[in-house]
């Protein structure tokens, strides 16, 4: 997320287009087939000093918590909950570690990063806590937006019960998102909108909970969403995931004595696009 939030403009086809994937490959980087990947696992960019991003399907955990979710998980190999790392051994010999430097939900798909260096992943997980790094979702929601662009400023309150996570209005944490409409459903059966969402705070759940708060419950939402509505649609189409997606994360960052800007972009997804 970021402290310099993208400026409001006119929703464009470019929008829903793949950035450039094609980034110089170092020398410290680990070969893209060393990699355990997870199944549907894509590799999206890389840049210096071993960062790469990845392009994690829906359904499927960003690390796994025991050995038993490791073939669903994002690298099927040992993750080290205390250093942050999946560890695994290389065909060719030897330890590999990738440092995880973001999580996401195991129902939202999309960019998600790590990095093979450990000074490099101290930097960048520092440069997240800061809010220097720019994150961009994009959400298919029930309904019609009052406004093509506007900034959501909420209260939340969030509950943390084990495992679990309950956030909801009326408290004292505050959230902030922009949103802008890139498509609309113009159906008077069925009213869809494909929204792009920057967080400029990173609240647990933030941005499900403010949908659902302007009437604009995420598609698939089976927690803050419209329970009706979600099982109607997939009734009808056989869509069942919660069409929250991490499309763009950018950010720049220092390495090797320069200053490198990474950009990683993952597709809106086909299922997001087809029911507009």
């Amino acid at each position: 997320m970021s402290t310099s939030p993208r400026s409001s403009r006119p929703a464009a086809a470019s929008a829903l287009k793949p950035a450039t994937k094609a980034v110089a490959k170092t020398s410290d980087a680990t070969d893209a087939d060393d990699f355990p990947l997870g199944e549907g696992v894509e590799v999206l960019a890389r840049g210096a000093g071993g960062l790469i991003a990845f392009n994690k399907p829906a359904g499927m955990l960003s690390h796994p918590n025991m050995r038993s979710e490791q073939p669903r998980s994002l690298l099927t190999c040992d993750y080290l909950i205390e250093g942050e790392f999946f560890r695994w051994t290389a065909p060719t010999g030897g330890e590999r570690r990738l440092y995880l430097l973001n999580r996401l939900d195991s129902h939202t798909s999309g960019v998600i990063l790590g990095v093979t260096d450990s000074a490099l992943a101290q930097r960048i997980r520092a440069l997240f806590r800061e809010k220097h790094i720019t994150k961009i979702y994009h959400a298919l929601v029930f309904g019609k937006p009052a406004q093509t662009t506007a900034i959501w400023k909420d209260r939340l309150a969030i509950e943390k019960r084990a495992a679990q996570v309950r956030t909801g209005t009326g408290g004292n944490i505050p959230a902030e998102s922009q949103m802008r409409v890139l498509r609309q459903r113009r159906d008077p059966a069925l009213s869809l909108a494909l929204i792009e969402l920057t967080p400029r705070t990173g609240r647990s759940h933030q941005l499900r909970v403010q949908c659902t708060q302007r009437h604009l419950p995420i598609v698939g939402d089976a927690t803050y969403g419209d329970f009706a509505a979600n099982r109607a649609l997939a009734k009808a189409t056989g869509l069942k995931r919660l069409c929250l997606h991490s499309h763009e994360t950018r950010f720049d960052y220092e390495h090797g004595g320069r200053v490198h800007n990474f950009v990683a972009t993952a597709p809106t997804p086909a299922e997001f696009l087809k029911l507009l």
